[in-house]
């Protein structure tokens, strides 16, 4: 089943989940002025899976066989990867964050862990996973992520902190199933999804399997308490994206909350959780990938509006011209590194298809480096304007409108109305709390560049380039006819170098001649 926006807006009103915005509980997610922007931009995600132009980007088969929203879909192949990391930019460009594909990467991540906990134990891991894939997939659910725990004091481990409520841990095993509690710091969109998937954040270690967990459970479940922020600026006339697309975060509570053991995934197997979590990055960056190639296209569109309602021409303008041409190559420079983990990416063994891991990382390494370069260049090509312009109220001031038309109209062929809009929108998007908010997801979404960059280090095969540069030292490449070489590897005799069934007649030889 593929749900409308509005069907999903109207089944959040059959929920009933504990959420506090603002120091007071919220009556109704769906009907809060507060979380409105996020109701809308995750609606994104249903509407354009039932548009005719975008289907084949947006759907995808599901675990039955039928069709599904491709941010719920477990990958199968290149071109899977490919439609996905399509299909967040296109959600993002216009919801600015869609939230859904956190679904798709969690999904994809966990259905490797628990095929393999399911191969090495013969548990029934990997079938209680299928059969909720399968349970989101057919009622075309939002599941928000909880993955990042409180994590308390960061010099210990999860089983040495004095507040163990600093990581959702399991408090008591029964038969029909566990009890957990503690806390998860951030989920995007957690007032408004249907269900939690908790999964540990970090390596676990064996004094650590309490915490080595991964499970499903109701937004609404008994013991869930949501502290949460509004999505974007809600009701502010002067934020152009925000006030109608964006994404609250919330802090989830757990408080002897019971999961039955069916919704239980992972749960005290640590080699396998580190492989969710690792796979799980890998999954991530490649969507946040896309994610922020939308926000670019915003910013590099916003950006050419701007300049032309300043009356200048970025083509025949040399310092508008590199701007934009920068603006342009980072947003493309890293979506390339998208499409390159996508087309370079592997089977696993359980079946499904991952990015590659050292492009997905250098991708979102380049963004989360390269956000805050985007807002500069939008910056430069708008002018002082975004932040100085004064609020939409003095636009119907009687006393003040008819002068700021006429004053701070810039190009004599657009009006002073739309120059107005294009430099709210672009503060909204950089220079606002909004424009904040992106720039932290996007240096510390799906982990932190130190992250990435360790990542990046130990999959890349560095020795193999050792290799290489050893091998030219070997077959004399180097070598100008100056005295000779010094430099063997191992094993190797001659610039040539030996193969294993040469040194053994060689010492056999040698042997015989003694």
């Amino acid at each position: 089943m593929l749900m409308t926006s509005e069907e999903y807006r109207e089944s959040l009103r059959r929920l009933s989940p504990k959420v506090y915005l603002g120091g007071k509980l919220v009556e109704s997610v769906a009907d809060e002025p507060g979380f409105a922007p996020g109701v809308n931009a995750t609606g994104i995600t249903y509407d354009f899976a039932l548009v005719d132009d975008y289907k084949d980007m947006m759907t995808a088969k599901g675990v039955n066989g039928e069709t599904t929203n491709r941010l719920l879909a477990i990958n199968r192949s290149r071109q899977d990867l490919l439609e996905k990391l399509e299909a967040v930019r296109l959600t993002c460009q216009f919801a600015g964050c869609a939230q859904r594909y956190l679904t798709h990467d969690a999904f994809n991540a966990l259905y490797e862990a628990t095929w393999r906990i399911s191969e090495r134990t013969g548990g029934e891991n990997h079938d209680r996973l299928l059969a909720y894939i399968q349970h989101v997939q057919e009622n075309d659910l939002s599941v928000g992520v909880a993955m990042t725990d409180g994590k308390g004091d960061r010099s210990k481990r999860p089983s040495q902190q004095e507040v163990r409520d600093a990581y959702v841990h399991v408090t008591e095993r029964r038969k029909d199933g566990i009890v957990i509690s503690g806390v998860k710091a951030i989920i995007t969109g957690a007032p408004y999804m249907h269900e939690f998937l908790v999964m540990p954040c970090r390596r676990m270690q064996e004094d650590d399997k309490d915490f080595t967990l991964a499970c499903a459970v109701p937004v609404d479940a008994e013991g869930i308490t949501i502290v949460a922020r509004p999505a974007g600026r809600p009701e502010n006339p002067a934020a152009k994206m925000s006030a109608k697309f964006a994404q609250a975060v919330g802090v989830a509570h757990f408080d002897n909350v019971f999961v039955p053991y069916d919704k239980v995934f992972i749960d005290g197997e640590t080699e396998e959780a580190h492989i969710m979590t690792t796979h799980y990055a890998t999954h991530h960056r490649h969507s946040c990938i896309g994610a922020r190639a939308g926000f670019g296209d915003l910013l590099i569109g916003a950006g050419a509006m701007m300049s032309e309602a300043n009356g200048l021409d970025v083509e025949k303008k040399g310092h508008m011209r590199e701007k934009m041409v920068d603006l342009i190559k980072i947003t493309e420079g890293f979506y390339a590194c998208g499409i390159a983990a996508s087309t370079m990416g592997v089977h696993d063994e359980a079946g499904n298809f991952r990015p590659d891991q050292i492009y997905a990382n250098i991708g979102k390494l380049l963004l989360a480096n390269q956000i805050y370069d985007m807002h500069r260049l939008a910056h430069d090509l708008s002018g002082g304007l975004v932040v100085a312009l004064p609020g939409p109220d003095e636009d119907h001031n009687p006393t003040t409108a008819a002068v700021l038309q006429d004053v701070l109209r810039g190009n004599p062929d657009v009006t002073y109305e739309h120059r107005a809009n294009v430099a709210r929108f672009i503060e909204d998007l950089t220079a606002s709390e909004t424009g904040g908010w992106y720039s932290v997801i996007s240096l510390h979404g799906g982990g932190s560049p130190e992250a990435m960059k360790l990542e990046i280090l130990r999959n890349y095969d560095v020795q193999a380039r050792r290799d290489l540069v050893q091998a030219l030292f070997d077959r004399n490449a180097l070598e100008l006819g100056k005295g000779m070489k010094i430099d063997r590897q191992p094993g190797r005799c001659c610039a040539k170098g030996c193969h294993g069934d040469d040194l053994v007649s060689d010492n056999a030889d040698n042997k015989a001649a003694e």
